[in-house]
């Protein structure tokens, strides 16, 4: 029987407008690297991904100024005007190589402090699961729910079963790819991969993960980033 390979799919077709910056924030430096760079390199030192596949805008003039110099293959693909678009173009891409039990993890470009553990952790939990599952941290603040259309307290949300999504969300290859083509037709309701599988029915695990696997998205994460780099960058050697 053929040993399933997992399938790294990065989307960083995003321009980051939050950030308040003309390049977009996967292309910020972040110490002595892009954000992007790290978190390819940390997808490439993963054992079981077979290879990564980058969705990119049409419009990228950066990606080709990038160096990377790890054994796996890493290609690109054109992005979409969602990030549900990007991964369908990625999984698409690959659908004539992947096997029926195949993998694809998804990892979003702006998570460069993902754990290497967390990813193994993932993989473990997940690998006889119906579908897959996610990295996620449960929520220990109170959450407030907001008044339509106003910035008042409408109402405090039973916090006990809330879960933060992560990345990377590792699904069964055919499975996801089923999940993104439905759901490439109701685009508001998805806003992960895991949802996308939530479409079909199914439900994916929570792996509890690190909270130091920040999505950076305001100026401000990108120093909170370099901080969690600078920690473990005597594990990572660059």
């Amino acid at each position: 029987m053929h040993t399933p390979r997992i399938w790294a799919v990065v989307p960083a077709a995003g321009i980051g407008r939050r950030m308040g910056s003309e390049i977009p924030k996967q292309y910020l430096k972040a110490l002595d690297y892009t954000v992007i760079e790290y978190t390819l390199r940390k997808l490439a030192a993963v054992p079981q991904v077979h290879e990564v596949i980058v969705a990119i805008s049409e419009n990228d003039h950066w990606w080709q100024a990038l160096d990377f110099r790890f054994k796996k293959t890493v290609r690109t693909v054109d992005g979409g005007e969602q990030r549900i678009h990007s991964v369908l173009n990625a999984v698409e891409s690959i659908e004539q190589e992947f096997s029926p039990n195949d993998w694809i993890l998804v990892h979003d470009a702006a998570r460069p402090c993902v754990s290497l553990l967390d990813i193994q952790k993932l993989i473990t939990a997940v690998e006889a699961h119906p579908c897959g599952g996610i990295l996620a941290t449960p929520i220990h603040d109170t959450v407030k729910r907001a008044v339509v259309d106003s910035e008042m307290i409408d109402a405090t949300v039973e916090r006990n079963r809330l879960w933060r999504a992560l990345t990377p969300q590792l699904f069964r290859a055919p499975l996801l790819l089923q999940g993104l083509r439905a759901g490439s037709r109701r685009v508001s309701d998805i806003t992960d991969e895991a949802s996308a599988m939530e479409l079909l029915g199914y439900h994916p695990q929570l792996v509890e993960g690190q909270a130091s696997n920040i999505k950076i998205t305001q100026a401000d994460d990108l120093e909170l980033a370099e901080f969690f780099l600078g920690q473990e960058a005597h594990t990572w050697g660059f």
